[in-house]
C-alpha cells in the first residue's frame, strides 16, 4: 500500500530530472540555516545544510538521479541494503570522505572507521556513532542478524538541531542516553529489526519531536499505521513517508 505524507509543516517535494516519484523532503530550521533531509530508498537518505551534502547508507536500488554528489558518506554497517561500494564511488567527489563501521572498511578501503561511542566534528556538524544491534533476533541460537559492537546508528547535530538515524537495531538500553532529538529515522521490519509495537516503544525511550519510520519493507508488509497508533498521545509527531516509490 502506498503511503503519502499529508500536507504538513516542514515538508516539501523534490522531483528528479527524470520525472521520478516526488521525494518527500523534510526541512528542519536550525540556527545555522535550513537542514533538508531527502528520503531516497529503504535506508538511504541525503542531508543538505550549510552548502554540504551528507549521504547515509547508499545501496542499490536507491536512485540518486538528480541529486548532488556527497561531501560525506556515512555507512551504518556492511550489509548489502546499506552499503554498496560501486554506488558509494559514484556518489563521491575527489574530496569526499566516507565514515563507516570497521567491517565496511574491508569492502571500502578508503573508509574512515567510526565506532560506537565515537564523536567527531566535521565542519559545522557533530556526528556521534551510537550502538545499533540485535539483542533478540538472529538466524540461529546464539547468533544475531546485527551483532553488538558492529554497526552504528548516527546522531547528527547542526545549528542546534539533532537528527538520529538508528541503523538496524532493536530497542536497546543505550537508547535512553540519546536525548534532545528533533527528528528520528527509526527502522522496523521482521525478522531483522523490530515490530511496529517494539519500534514505538523504542521511540518513546528517545522521545524525538518527530519520528519517521524507515527500512520497513518486509513480507508480510510492516503495518505503519499500527506504529502510528501506538504513539497516539505520546507527544511525538509521526510522519509516514514513501520510501519505496514505484516508477
Amino acid at each position: 500500500m502506498r503511503l503519502f505524507l499529508a500536507v504538513a509543516a516542514c515538508a516539501a517535494l523534490a522531483v528528479s530530472a527524470h520525472g521520478q516519484t516526488a521525494r518527500p523532503v523534510q526541512t528542519l530550521q536550525s540556527s545555522a540555516g535550513p537542514i533538508k533531509i531527502t528520503p531516497v530508498y529503504h535506508a538511504a537518505l541525503m542531508i543538505e545544510a550549510g552548502g554540504k551534502v551528507i549521504i547515509v547508507d547508499p545501496a542499490k536500488p536507491a536512485d540518486f538521479t538528480g541529486l548532488p554528489q556527497a561531501d560525506l558518506i556515512l555507512i551504518t554497517h556492511e550489509h548489502g541494503d546499506h552499503m554498496d561500494p560501486d554506488l558509494a564511488a559514484k556518489l563521491s567527489k575527489a574530496d569526499t570522505e566516507i565514515w563507516a563501521n570497521a567491517a565496511t572498511k574491508d569492502k571500502i578501503p578508503s573508509a574512515q572507521v567510526i565506532g560506537n561511542g565515537d564523536t567527531k566534528k566535521w565542519g559545522a556538524f557533530t556526528i556521534e556513532a551510537v550502538p545499533a544491534y540485535n539483542s533478540v533476533r538472529g538466524p540461529a541460537a546464539g547468533k544475531f542478524y546485527h551483532p553488538k559492537d558492529d554497526g552504528n546508528g548516527y546522531v547528527i547535530s547542526y545549528g542546534g538541531k539533532r537528527i538520529y538515524i538508528t541503523g538496524d537495531t532493536e530497542n536497546l538500553p543505550e537508547m535512553s542516553a540519546i536525548k534532545n532529538i528533533d527528528m528520528e529515522f527509526l527502522c522496523m521490519n521482521l525478522p531483522y529489526t523490530m515490530t511496529p509495537d517494539e519500534a514505538a516503544a523504542a521511540a518513546k525511550v528517545v522521545h524525538p519531536k518527530v519520528v519517521i519510520p524507515y527500512h520497513y519493507r518486509a513480507n508480510p508488509p510492516t503495518d505503519l499505521n499500527a506504529f502510528k497508533t501506538a504513539l497516539d498521545g505520546s507527544g511525538i509527531e509521526v510522519r509516514l513517508l514513501e520510501w519505496y516509490p514505484k516508477s
